[in-house]
């Protein structure tokens, strides 16, 4: 998997820990993290209030995916707003992703998403340029669903396990 480089950092820690590496984040993103903790998506609705809602999220190539009904609000507020947060409480370090998403047309893209999902338990596969499987979510509808790519400009991590510290990563667009 390609590996995600931040661009600068800036230490938060306001106890006088030192700042976080990356690599302790990019470490347990290689190794599917999110197997183990279900991340939340916050997305912005047209009237400007907040939906946060939990995702079966993957991280293939440096982007973190999931899927979506076509017709759900949070598939809804992307078509208007695709500035979206994802946080996730990951193994030592709690982690806030900023970025935006953008619906997966590209039917090898999909194709490619969809077998890392499976060869992570969920049986998914692609249909064109969407994703179909035999269960989802009880709220996620039936399938097909429409798959995003969350590409993080920035991230915000604070450890909950030694070392503590809290750090501020940005990324290239």
């Amino acid at each position: 998997m390609a590996a995600r480089k931040p661009v600068s950092s800036r230490n938060l820690d306001g106890y006088g820990n030192a700042e976080l590496p990356w690599e302790r984040v990019q470490t347990l993103l290689d190794n599917h993290t999110f197997d183990n903790s279900v991340p939340v998506v916050s997305t912005v609705r047209p009237n400007g209030l907040p939906h946060a809602v939990r995702v079966g999220a993957i991280y293939v190539d440096g982007d973190i995916y999931f899927v979506s009904h076509p017709q759900s609000r949070r598939a809804r507020n992307l078509s208007a707003q695709p500035a979206t947060a994802l946080t996730s409480g990951m193994e030592g370090i709690d982690v806030s992703f900023e970025g935006e998403l953008v619906r997966v047309t590209d039917p090898a893209e999909v194709a490619k998403i969809a077998e890392a999902y499976s060869a992570h338990g969920w049986p998914a596969e692609a249909t064109g340029d969407q994703v179909t499987a035999p269960y989802n979510a009880p709220s996620a509808g039936p399938a097909p669903w429409n798959l995003y790519r969350f590409r993080f400009t920035k991230a915000i991590g604070g450890a909950t396990a030694e070392p503590y510290g809290a750090t501020a990563w940005e990324f290239a667009r």
